[in-house]
């Protein structure tokens, strides 16, 4: 009967889910050195490798790695109007200072605060100390903002979303569109509130759209229906994770892509891709 049938597809869909533990024993472990692993978790080591090879990355403005720099802070920082602050070696989205603009009482965020030239430089030094990234030193990079593709803005509103494509010895396996909302403060971050969409690797065109563990079908800020949207520049987006994946050793990973109006760029690689992909794609990862 037809309840039966739903519960054996279930059964058999849920075969197929990839477990953390599964994924560091049958993906992680054997395709990815453990001496490799700098090449995804530092950012700048990320762009030495791949930018000579021609993948677009966010243009690097500055590069603070000793706290002796910040008091040049304001004079390097007082001719940028807007530019990304982030953490080398963060992970998850945290540390992550987006700034959108500039008034007299200095640089607005993309959730609507301001940060005086003093709150910089103290969250740049947060950065420095560790914070971000398991307490080890780390190095504070000043990027580019880039400024998404007019297509997506108007179905995501706020923040920057991107394109996660996990690949498999050079091969994509599955990917996903990540859309902040105002939860999320903006952010492309499933945990902190944002909507995971699936899509069809074939067409770039988005298939479900999670948010907060459940099915949605409309963004709850704009509105925009979320299904079947295309992607823009999918077949580039598909191009530059498969040469970034053949630039590496690492051999499982996953590849975080922004698109704006010229086409897709590479934010950065992941050697531990979480698994909230299988949800949004409502399929697992084992077997694909």
């Amino acid at each position: 009967n037809k309840a039966w049938l739903a519960v054996r597809g279930y059964l058999n869909n849920a075969r197929t889910v990839l477990s953390m533990n599964a994924r560091n024993l049958h993906y992680i472990y054997p395709n990815n050195r453990r001496e490799d692993y700098l090449l995804a978790d530092n950012k700048l080591r990320t762009k030495e490798k791949l930018v000579p090879l021609g993948v677009r990355t966010p243009k690097t403005l500055h590069v603070f790695d000793g706290f002796f720099q910040l008091r040049n802070l304001e004079r390097i920082l007082e001719m940028q109007r807007d530019f990304v602050i982030k953490p080398a070696s963060g992970s998850g989205g945290g540390g992550i200072v987006v700034i959108v603009g500039r008034n007299e009482q200095g640089w607005l965020d993309a959730g609507g605060g301001t940060h005086t030239v003093h709150s910089l430089r103290r969250h740049i030094g947060d950065i420095l100390f560790g914070v971000y990234s398991f307490g080890l030193a780390d190095t504070a990079v000043v990027e580019e903002r880039l400024v998404q593709h007019p297509l997506l803005t108007e179905l995501g509103g706020v923040g920057l979303a991107d394109i996660r494509v996990i690949l498999l010895r050079d091969e994509p396996l599955m990917g996903m569109l990540r859309l902040p909302t105002v939860q999320s403060r903006g952010r492309a971050n499933l945990h902190q509130g944002a909507i995971g969409l699936g899509i069809d690797l074939t067409n770039g065109r988005t298939t479900r759209a999670l948010f907060l563990d459940r099915l949605i079908s409309h963004h709850p800020d704009t509105g925009a229906a979320l299904g079947d949207f295309q992607i823009p520049f999918w077949n580039d987006i598909m191009a530059m994770a498969r040469q970034a994946a053949r630039a590496l050793p690492l051999k499982y990973i996953g590849a975080d892509v922004a698109v704006t109006a010229h086409g897709p760029t590479l934010l950065e690689v992941n050697v531990r891709p979480g698994l909230q992909i299988q949800n949004a794609n409502g399929r697992g990862l084992r077997g694909v």
